[in-house]
């Protein structure tokens, strides 16, 4: 019964100080410390989805967030430290919930992935490439095109969050 809290107590003595060896860290962020700005072009929209606005909408979230963040300055391409890329490649909506006897699609969800390419500009290469998808939903019913949008801006907010931890917070 000793040996189990030996083993315990020395459980929470590595769990309060930490990991040396441990192959991951969550300290934060895992950006090098000569990028200290970031330029974020428009994203391209190669999805052929059809929604014209998308790709602004997209790259002002992605853009809001990281100002929010405080990790990387927003800069404009010619002087940042470090540049990232979006292409949203695929943008779909399909039947998430059908209910009743007639088969009635009652929620869809759009999904939406996007190609994201962040390169260190300094040391002229690339920190990393990554495909991000996520999702939001909207129910069918009244309101067409305005429940649509409101899935749409889900996945949107959803993927900005993604793309910023996926940039400032890996580990």
């Amino acid at each position: 019964m000793n040996w189990l809290k030996g083993l315990i107590a020395l459980l929470l003595v590595a769990g309060l100080t930490g990991c040396a060896g441990c192959p991951y860290s969550f300290t934060g962020a895992s950006v090098p410390a000569h990028i200290e700005t970031v330029a974020i072009p428009m994203f391209d929209d190669q999805s052929g989805f059809g929604d014209p606005q998308l790709r602004e909408v997209l790259t002002s979230q992605v853009t809001q967030r990281f100002e929010s963040d405080g990790n990387l300055r927003i800069a404009e391409r010619g002087d940042a430290d470090s540049i990232l890329e979006g292409i949203i490649t695929r943008v779909t909506d399909e039947i998430s919930v059908v209910e009743g006897q007639a088969d009635r699609a009652s929620v869809r969800r759009v999904t939406i992935a996007v190609q994201i390419t962040w390169q260190d500009v300094v040391k002229r290469e690339i920190v990393f490439e990554n495909t991000v998808s996520n999702w939001g939903e909207y129910d069918t019913g009244a309101g067409g095109a305005a429940q649509r949008d409101e899935g749409i801006a889900e996945a949107v907010r959803k993927l900005s969050e993604d793309i910023l931890l996926a940039t400032v917070a890996r580990w």
